[in-house]
């Protein structure tokens, strides 16, 4: 068994299709055909089913494809790894975060690690936990930084908790129910209309929970929006909104109103695939995101109701 007919097998497995899968892999039809044949040989048993012109897996196909695909997976990131450890500098590290993460941990980090390592291919990719979750598991992203559900996260995932983070209201007025250290409770928020978060976004799922366990069901006055939209439509007079401390700093047209302790808190992680060694540049861009958060302890820069946890 070779690695080259291991990528033939695996091509043809998702495509479905010789030709397909030949142009794929870049060889002909007949020399790809060739070497499933001869991994077929060694193995004792046909891989594929071919009937009509369909191409179906056999059952020792389903077992080969998941360890196939595990076994290419580890030799890239070696090589990469290699690559790297020996000045190359070809790495390259995808890292996800929300939408309140990506305007205001993300950026001093990703400064600190463009500094040290300029030629690292460096992907950033934005969207609430729930599909960053989805694509940390599919292999698309190689660390994300989510909120941890309160069910915990899926078992195919490493998260270690980095922050915690309190939710304030958001609105452009006043509030009623305020106490007098001008904090409110979340039963305050009975007759307010909320704008709400679409689904997918951890702070819709927070926001809901909050509310019911409160016992009351919240009244929405828009739903389904992205963080900017959904600030927006709370510099608009819309309604009033859960959201982090942290994306209200620099919207001067919103006011921020605290919740009365315990409040609502959310804590903040750095996650990846627990079956993937990470490569050597995933591993420095982790490092240099704790260090930020060491740093920015030290020097009292965290933003307000944000405490670290690593």
């Amino acid at each position: 068994m070779q690695l080259h007919q291991l990528r033939y097998f695996v091509a043809v497995a998702e495509v479905r299709h010789f030709t397909q899968a030949a142009d794929l892999v870049g060889i002909t039809q007949p020399s790809l055909s060739k070497q499933i044949h001869a991994l077929e040989a060694d193995l004792g048993a046909p891989l594929f089913e071919r009937v009509r012109g369909n191409i179906t897996l056999t059952a020792a196909g389903d077992v080969l494809l998941p360890l196939a695909k595990r076994i290419l997976a580890d030799v890239d990131t070696a090589t990469r790894e290699v690559q790297e450890l020996v000045g190359l500098r070809r790495g390259r590290v995808r890292l996800g975060a929300t939408p309140s993460l990506a305007t205001s941990l993300a950026p001093p980090v990703l400064r600190r690690f463009r500094d040290a390592h300029p030629t690292v291919d460096l992907r950033v990719e934005e969207g609430g936990s729930q599909d960053l979750v989805r694509d940390l598991l599919r292999g698309d992203l190689d660390l994300a930084l989510i909120i941890m559900p309160s069910a915990g996260t899926d078992p195919g995932l490493r998260a270690d908790p980095i922050l915690r983070e309190s939710l304030v209201v958001a609105s452009v007025d006043p509030l009623p129910g305020a106490s007098p250290a001008g904090e409110l409770r979340i039963t305050d928020l009975r007759d307010q209309p909320l704008v709400m978060f679409r689904e997918g976004y951890d702070l819709r799922d927070a926001t809901l929970q909050a509310c019911r366990a409160a016992g009351f069901e919240p009244t929405l006055s828009v739903d389904g929006g992205e963080m900017d939209a959904v600030l927006s439509f709370v510099e608009a007079g819309l309604g009033v909104a859960l959201v982090p401390g942290i994306v209200v700093a620099r919207r001067p047209g919103i006011r921020v109103t605290r919740l009365v302790p315990p409040g609502v808190r959310r804590t903040i992680a750095v996650a990846r695939r627990r079956d993937v060694v990470p490569t050597h540049a995933g591993r420095e861009l982790r490092r240099i995101l704790l260090e930020y958060v060491h740093d920015a302890t030290a020097t009292d820069e965290l933003p307000p109701g944000v405490e670290p946890l690593a």
